[in-house]
């Protein structure tokens, strides 16, 4: 059995030069977010920005959900990756960081693949009960998680993925003697998805870590 790697911030560089290129709208929204101090954490990394791309376009996946959107990285990895006639509906409660994201979307040409939504994610699911989506991406409040996760579930064409990030809360998980309310949160999150038969999964090392999850 290989050794598992260590993922320096070095060797992360190397593995950005060499993987896929970021669109210049994309590279902004990073930079802008070097500017925010601590917050810029919400941010998705580059490495599941080429993920999430490479899902897409293997998987033929046309409409997508997003759950929790910040400034606009994730939402328009995705939709750069969607087809012409690709759709995104991108959730959250945050106006402000909103107003960000859809001027990102509008500078990128994306904004008629995105429609976004300003309110509580968990509000939202009831104008989307007559929706289906082949894939939901899930980066929110982490205290809600197997909330979203339920109900995204009932949206889900069959054969579709839920994509759940910072699974692995930057490796406390595997603490046993960590209790911080959030990272017992993702523990009983991950053993429940990883106990539900409606899918199959893997939690897949990047970032802070990403669940895929494909419906049964």
């Amino acid at each position: 059995m290989g050794k598992n790697l260590e993922i320096t911030e070095k060797l992360e560089k190397y593995i950005n030069n060499f993987s896929l290129k970021l669109n210049p709208i994309q590279q902004e929204i990073i930079d802008y977010n070097n500017t925010l101090g601590d917050v810029k954490r919400m941010q998705v990394a580059t490495s599941q920005c080429h993920f999430l791309h490479l899902i897409i376009k293997t998987s033929n996946i046309k409409n997508v959900l997003e759950i929790g959107t910040f400034t606009g990285l994730s939402a328009l990895s995705i939709a750069l990756a969607l087809p012409d006639d690709g759709k995104l509906i991108a959730l959250d409660k945050n106006n402000e960081t909103n107003k960000v994201a859809i001027n990102f979307f509008k500078k990128a040409n994306l904004e008629h693949k995105i429609q976004t939504i300003i309110k509580p994610a968990l509000d939202s699911f009831d104008e989307l009960k007559n929706k289906k989506f082949d894939m939901i991406f899930i980066d929110a409040d982490k205290m809600n998680y197997k909330e979203y996760y339920d109900k995204s579930l009932k949206l889900m064409n069959k054969g579709g993925l839920i994509i759940v990030d910072n699974v692995l809360w930057h490796g406390e998980v595997a603490d046993e003697n960590n209790l911080d309310k959030f990272t017992v949160n993702i523990k009983e999150f991950n053993e429940y998805v990883a106990n539900d038969k409606r899918v199959e999964q893997i939690i897949v090392p990047l970032g802070d870590g990403m669940t895929v999850c494909r419906i049964l």
